[in-house]
């Protein structure tokens, strides 16, 4: 007897494509990809010098107003008194400010005091006062005028700063850590192969249509200081079994509302293979990404489908020609904080000296103090940091004290509290247009009340305040992560609150904070619901556990 034939499922349809240029998918599946291909984001910069900055603000293309633009750092801010209910509701020109955040990129957070006081400058000049150093080595700068940035760019330029590539789908700054070549624990000095790579793909328009964002790490800092479990690619400092420094090679990290942590390649990259090796990764972004689906384009998605066999066999097969050996795992971090905040000796005999401001907030005028006190103590460089932090190279051991004295005057904290330290919040509905909760003054607000209720409190314990949940303040890796969200108050109001996040950690066992079911709190109660769950685990920690490994067998009462 013949088997009949299966009928044909005529509505049975090809899986879709997610628009990888490798595997021909090179029409648009979405506005965002239809408008890069329409124009190179980094040709809006002359439309900005010739038309915009000329004829002003409704002059602007809407594609370039709500894109391209950012590929030079610019994005509109939220217009004032729109509150956290209408962020998603509101079409982006409902939400559109008329004017601009400008981040000025720092790679290496390499500063010396001339490009120091001349964001300071612009920072009087063009943007009230404003500027928030961010978990990413920038410095970021409000109240911008369409009609002023080409001079901004002039001044930064001259002192060899620049804006390009700071926001949009590019290869965006390259952390460094801000001791590099002065650390003498340090395994290799990051920062010529930071320039290197800088030089060489910045700008470039064969790198500057990527699916989104491409963040990059470069370090040989002993206490990991750039986070490289959360970057797209990461090179870690190692020494081979040959006692050669090089980098082991991570990919595929990121937080936002898909948090993955990057992986090991397992390969050794020799200082002089980082350039090429880098060209590889960022290629096959650019060319293996998914470009259908704005939520799923970030590379951590890719190297989590194919897994790091494939990734590292398509890097070498592809895109480099030659196979990369097998190498190291780096070694532990060093110490049980990340931020360089305090005084340590250099290499040289020379000290640096690191201090917190307030949740990364400052103003042109401190930057103009802080590039003073360094200068009268014989520095010419602060370098920033990737925990809102700055520190103050160079100082002569007989300069050390007078330094930290003045800036401990000028609440630039030396020595600060553990909250002080180590609390970090995202830019907020101040200025952001996804925002949905205040973040800055909330976070500043709690540091004081922390700090008066729980004077004796010198454990390690990081509090990181987001305004949504983009995660731009890395809520899921911190003990104590805060999302801004409306909640409902005792009196059935809605208001500015945050959904709790706890026991997130980097380092030696890394992973993503405990969610307990429920656990939110309004602004108002945070100081009170933080005090608590602090004293709960100063009473049960054993010796030497962290806040982190407590959360992890805590009973769910006492994280309530």
């Amino acid at each position: 007897m013949t088997t009949p034939a299966r009928p044909v499922n005529r509505h049975h349809k090809r899986p879709r494509g997610e628009g990888q240029w490798a595997l021909g998918y090179r029409e648009p599946l979405n506005k965002n990809e239809e408008n890069k291909k329409n124009d190179d984001g980094l040709n809006v910069r002359q439309r900005i010098i010739d038309i915009y900055s000329k004829y002003g603000f409704d002059s602007i293309d809407p594609a370039d107003l709500r894109g391209r633009m950012r590929w030079y750092g610019l994005y509109t801010q939220r217009r004032p008194g729109i509150d956290g209910g209408k962020t998603a509701i509101l079409e982006p020109e409902e939400l559109d400010d008329r004017y601009f955040m400008l981040r000025v990129r720092i790679d290496g957070g390499r500063l010396d005091l001339r490009q120091l006081r001349t964001i300071a400058d612009i920072s009087n000049l063009y943007g009230r006062g404003t500027a928030d150093v961010t978990d990413r080595q920038n410095i970021q700068l409000h109240w911008i005028e369409i009609e002023s940035v080409p001079d901004i760019w002039e001044r930064l330029e001259a002192v060899g700063l620049s804006t390009t590539e700071a926001c949009g789908d590019t290869p965006r700054v390259i952390l460094g850590c801000p001791l590099a070549g002065i650390d003498g624990e340090e395994v290799l000095d990051g920062t010529p192969h930071i320039r290197e790579i800088h030089d060489a793909y910045i700008g470039d328009p064969a790198y500057s249509n990527l699916p989104r964002k491409f963040k990059t790490a470069v370090s040989g800092c002993p206490a990991h200081c750039t986070v490289h479990e959360i970057n797209d690619v990461a090179f870690v400092g190692v020494v081979n079994e040959r006692g050669e420094a090089g980098y082991d090679l991570w990919v595929g990290g990121g937080l936002s509302t898909n948090p993955m942590l990057a992986k090991r390649l397992g390969v050794f990259v020799t200082p002089e293979q980082v350039s090429a090796v880098y060209g590889g990764v960022i290629g096959i972004f650019r060319d293996y990404g998914y470009r259908r689906l704005r939520h799923r384009a970030r590379l951590k998605f890719l190297v989590n489908d194919w897994g790091v066999e494939r990734f590292r066999e398509i890097l070498q097969t592809e895109y480099l020609g030659y196979a990369l050996p097998d190498g190291p795992a780096p070694e532990q971090p060093r110490g049980g904080r990340r931020d360089h905040v305090g005084v340590f000796p250099q290499k040289d005999g020379n000290f640096y000296v690191g201090f917190a401001p307030r949740v990364g907030r400052l103003s042109g005028d401190t930057l103009h103090l802080i590039a003073d006190i360094a200068e009268r103590h014989g520095s010419d460089r602060v370098h920033t940091t990737v925990e809102q932090k700055m520190v103050i190279l160079d100082v002569a051991p007989d300069r050390v004290d007078s330094l930290v004295a003045e800036l401990e005057a000028n609440d630039l904290r030396v020595n600060p509290s553990t909250f002080r330290r180590q609390t970090m919040a995202c830019t907020g509905i101040e200025f952001c247009k996804l925002a949905i909760v205040e973040t800055k003054a909330t976070a500043s607000d709690l540091i004081d009340e922390l700090e008066r209720r729980l004077p004796d409190f010198t454990e390690p314990l990081t509090i990181n305040v987001n305004g949504c949940p983009n995660s731009c303040a890395r809520i899921q890796v911190a003990d104590i992560g805060l999302k801004g969200q409306l909640v409902v108050n005792d009196e059935g109001e809605q208001v500015e609150g945050f959904q709790i996040h706890l026991g997130g950690s980097l380092g030696v066992n890394a992973g993503f904070g405990r969610k307990v079911r429920g656990l939110k709190a309004t602004a108002a109660e945070l100081p009170d619901y933080v005090e608590r769950v602090v004293r709960n685990f100063e009473k049960q920690r054993d010796e030497g556990e962290t806040f982190s490994e407590w959360v992890q067998r805590a009973d769910e009462a006492d994280l309530k």
